[in-house]
């Protein structure tokens, strides 16, 4: 495991199972959020973007988490291992809510810089849409990539547990 994509819905546990992982194995980690949004939640320009995958994607290794589906594909073509985060909707909701109040007009570890943490309900529409809208999709790249990346699929705490456990 030397290019790793972590993916799954807002409050999945994206971040934090990146920030693990680069412990465990000393691989560098970059958080998707942090280098889209710049100060003030300010989107980056597409095509920026899409040179900022192509230069993270070129390193000989690299965990990166998020999603962004703009440019999934050039971050799950270039991975050897590909984890998916299928977290029930509501606990992903809960973590997100739980998250917001304790990190309020703060700036998270995992943000931009001048990204301070905010109530947004156009998230937590999308985080209860995942399933439906996003989670389909995902799993179709994700089955066309087995012959080519090794992809675990994580549904729970026991199965995140086991995978940890065998890295």
């Amino acid at each position: 495991m030397q290019k790793i994509t972590i993916i799954g819905c807002g409050g999945a546990g994206k971040s934090t199972l990146a920030t693990q992982l680069g412990s465990t194995l000393q691989l560098p980690v970059y958080h998707l959020d942090a280098l889209y949004w710049k100060p003030n939640w300010v989107e980056t320009d597409r095509e920026q973007w899409i040179e900022i995958q192509q230069e993270l994607v070129s390193k000989s290794h690299w965990i990166v988490d998020g999603n962004y589906g703009g440019t999934f594909d050039i971050r799950l073509e270039a991975s050897d291992t590909i984890i998916f985060l299928d977290i029930n909707r509501y606990i992903c909701l809960f973590r997100v809510v739980k998250r917001t109040l304790k990190h309020l007009g703060k700036n998270r570890a995992d943000m931009g810089p001048g990204c301070y943490e905010r109530f947004d309900f156009n998230f937590i529409k999308w985080i209860y849409a995942f399933p439906r809208k996003k989670r389909p999709e995902i799993l179709v790249k994700l089955s066309k990539l087995e012959n080519i990346a090794d992809v675990h699929i994580l549904s729970n705490k026991k199965e995140l547990a086991n995978f940890l456990g065998s890295v």
